[in-house]
This record gives C-alpha cells, sequence and structure tokens, in this order.
C-alpha cells in the first residue's frame, strides 16, 4: 500500500489499531473493533467514520446552477440554499457515471460530491461538459477531511461538538447543511446525510482540523457509546438500507431506471419545463420501454449467504441474473442480497436461486428497503 492515498487522521487509526486495506487508491481502515460490534453500535448508538477518500468538486460562477442541470439528471437549480440533493451524472447513452450529492453552499456556489473510484472521472466530464456556461470547477478533495456522525444518538453528539450552531443541528432537516463553529474555533459545513440507513450527519472540514473534530466527537460521543467504525461495516449498512454500491448496483452499463431510481432523472413538465442535459434522450427511451432488468432485493432462511459475482436461477436452474452485493445481515439475522433479475421475476414474494458455490439456495424478492428506522 506504499502507494496509496492517506487520510489525514491515517494516524488515529494506526493508534486505534485499525485494519487497514487499499480502497479506491486509498489506504483506508475497513474495521476496529469488529464488524458486527461496529454495525450494531451505529443502528443502537452511534458510529463515527473517516470518509477523506471521498471526492469533492467545487462548482462556481453564474451560470453553475444551470450547467450542473446539463451535467446531471436533477433539477439541481431547485435546490434551496444549504440544500442537498442525491443526484446522478449519465452518459449520453443514459448508463451511470457516478451518483453523487450536491450541496449548495450559496446562490452561485455548489459542492458535488463524488464517490472516491470515480472523482477524477467526474471531474473530466464535468470540465467536458462546462463549455457554454459561466462556471468554473475545482477539485477541492485535497482541502477537504469529510468525518461522518451516524446512528439514533447522532444529533445529540454532533450538537454537543459545537461551540455555535448547536440550535441549527437539531433543527436540521433530512438532505440540508448548515455553517456551524465547532469546539476549538474550528469551522464545519455540516449537512444531515449518510449512508447508513440511521439519523447521522456528515462534517465537511479543512483537513488540517481532521484529527481535533475526530477527536472531539469522540470526546462528544463517549458517554453515548459512539464507536469507529470501517469500511466493512458501512458497507453492510447501506446494504440493509438498500442502497446502490457503484461498481455493484451502478456502472455505465446500467441506468437508473435498471437500478430503480428513476425519480432522481428529472425531465420536466409544461408546467415546469427543464433543459436538455446529458442522456436525456436515450433515459427518456428507456423509461418509456421499460428496463431489461430490474434490481431486487433477496432473502434467504439458510445461513449460506449470497456475494456479488453470483449467479440468480430460475425455477428450471436456467442463469437469469446476477447478485450485486450480499452479506448476513446482523440486524436481521438472515442472508440479504440486492440482485438484477429480469422484470418477470421482479415481483415480491417471487422464490428465486442462487448459485452459491455449486449449490443452489432458495431466496424469496423482497421490496427494499431490507431495513428502515422507521419500522
Amino acid at each position: 500500500m506504499s502507494d496509496a492515498l492517506r487520510s489525514p487522521l491515517h494516524d488515529r487509526h494506526v493508534a486505534l489499531g485499525a485494519t487497514l486495506v487499499p480502497f479506491a487508491g486509498w489506504e483506508m481502515p475497513v474495521r476496529y473493533s469488529g464488524d458486527i460490534s461496529e454495525h450494531t453500535a451505529v443502528r443502537t448508538a452511534a458510529g463515527l467514520f473517516d470518509l477523506s477518500h471521498m471526492g469533492e468538486v467545487a462548482v462556481r460562477g453564474a451560470d453553475a446552477a444551470a450547467f450542473l442541470e446539463h451535467a446531471l439528471v436533477g433539477r439541481i437549480s431547485a435546490v434551496a440554499l444549504g440544500g442537498a440533493k442525491y443526484s446522478m451524472m449519465c452518459t449520453p447513452e443514459g448508463g451511470v457515471v457516478d451518483d453523487l450529492i450536491v450541496y449548495r453552499r450559496d446562490w452561485d456556489h455548489f459542492v458535488v460530491v463524488a464517490n472516491a473510484a470515480n472523482k477524477d472521472v467526474v471531474l473530466a466530464e464535468l470540465e467536458v461538459r462546462l463549455a457554454g456556461f459561466d462556471a468554473d470547477v475545482e477539485d477541492i478533495s485535497a482541502e477537504i477531511a469529510l468525518i461522518a456522525v451516524q446512528g439514533p444518538r447522532a444529533e445529540g453528539i454532533v450538537a454537543r461538538m459545537c461551540a455555535r450552531g448547536a440550535d441549527d443541528i437539531v433543527a436540521m432537516r433530512y438532505y440540508s447543511a448548515v455553517n456551524v463553529l465547532l469546539e476549538g474555533d474550528i469551522h464545519a459545513f455540516v449537512a444531515r446525510t449518510g449512508y447508513t440507513g440511521e439519523d447521522g450527519f456528515e462534517l465537511f472540514v479543512n483537513a488540517a482540523d481532521a484529527t481535533a473534530v475526530w477527536d472531539l466527537a469522540l470526546a462528544a460521543g463517549e458517554g453515548d457509546g459512539i464507536v469507529p467504525c470501517g469500511l466493512s461495516s458501512r458497507d453492510t449498512l447501506r446494504l440493509e438500507a438498500g442502497m446502490p454500491l457503484y461498481g455493484q448496483e451502478l456502472s455505465r452499463d446500467l441506468t437508473p431506471f435498471d437500478a430503480g431510481l428513476g425519480r432522481v432523472v428529472v425531465f420536466g413538465t409544461p408546467a415546469k419545463p427543464r433543459g436538455d442535459f446529458v442522456g436525456r434522450d436515450a433515459l427518456l427511451k428507456v423509461k418509456a420501454a421499460g428496463p431489461e432488468r430490474t434490481l431486487v432485493g433477496l432473502v434467504g432462511d439458510g445461513r449460506r449467504a449470497a456475494r456479488a459475482g453470483y449467479a440468480v436461477l430460475d425455477a428450471e436452474g436456467a442463469e437469469v441474473g446476477e447478485v450485486t452485493s450480499g452479506a448476513p445481515s446482523p440486524t436481521l439475522g438472515r442472508p440479504i442480497a440486492m440482485a438484477y433479475v429480469p422484470p418477470a421475476l421482479a415481483e415480491p414474494g417471487t422464490v428465486v436461486g442462487i448459485d452459491v458455490r455449486g449449490r443452489r439456495e432458495d431466496m424469496t424478492v423482497v421490496a427494499l428497503p431490507f431495513y428502515s428506522r422507521a419500522s
């Protein structure tokens, strides 16, 4: 891992005994105390995550909103000041280049957060799509550390971290963001967003302040059972929440409609027209015809888990699809998976087979997500 990038929190991870692995060109913690204990902490108390490997691209200028409306599939101009929006960048053919979150920092200033493995691709594609717009794009990833506090006790923990702005933290709605001053005179842009299926916050701070913010979160959450969490628990948490992972549920070969995320594609209406955007024509055709494959949830009764790449089988044993993500669910106590299947097999209650190392294991199609904190 000598050539891997390191988070500004690398020394903290080493001191905490984290197991470090290469991930998207970075050396990141996959676990600290254990996958299940970390997963359970987020579901019942709070977990602390280092997300500094994610990419951040600033978009500024008079045409910033119009430009992002052209470059992405969502109605970015409708995002309120201090708001956030989940969106996607698609190819002209409708395939997904990356799924993103866009934050509106000011009327002419946005921050686009890309997946670590796709940051350079997203940056390059934004620069290509910029032609004709009065806006600039800038990679600010190296300047930013991103730290997440996730779990039912996250609100209280983050509020206690604040020297100013605690009331704003408590009042925040989901997918909104505020500027606060943390203890130690540290400025932070805090969003009520996350990738775990729980309530939670993501704190954007200067990279130089990362260790101070990490330590502050652990101190503020000590009485609430906060624990550092790695990539492994983050993956099982997002799987239970039915959240897609780029490279598994999403790719250039798949459209948002295949993934059941057609709602993020906004074509506009006569009452609220929207201009052209990259991929519009192709995506209109997919919407009209319907996708050839559909992402579904699968639940098993046995102990053997379906894993990414395993074949999905119909009643006759023919291969009809593929598992994209799968694991034993710590919360549900059963194997769960997401997979692409033909629409004819996508109805909840349908039983399909999974080829688990040469042996058929039956699983039942269910609606996503597997878990929600309201349930």
